[in-house]
């Protein structure tokens, strides 16, 4: 089964670009653009064995936000 995080609340101008990127950040995988909230992600497979990821956020301003979670 896979895991899903879900994301209630992102500041900064929509949309938001979703990437789910490993502990320490060495691979990325862009996850999806979204524009409302809560919005459910996927971990996708390749990760799917991670204790804790990075989820790197893009705004349309172009600023990135990392935020760790750990399982």
């Amino acid at each position: 089964m896979p895991t899903v995080i879900t994301i209630n609340d992102i500041s900064g101008a929509t949309p938001f670009d979703i990437y789910i990127c490993d502990n320490p950040i060495t691979t990325c995988v862009y996850s999806e653009t979204i524009t409302t909230f809560p919005a459910d992600i996927e971990i996708p497979t390749i990760l799917s064995n991670q204790l804790s990821y990075n989820l790197k956020v893009i705004d349309n301003n172009g600023c990135t936000s990392i935020k760790i979670l750990t399982v």
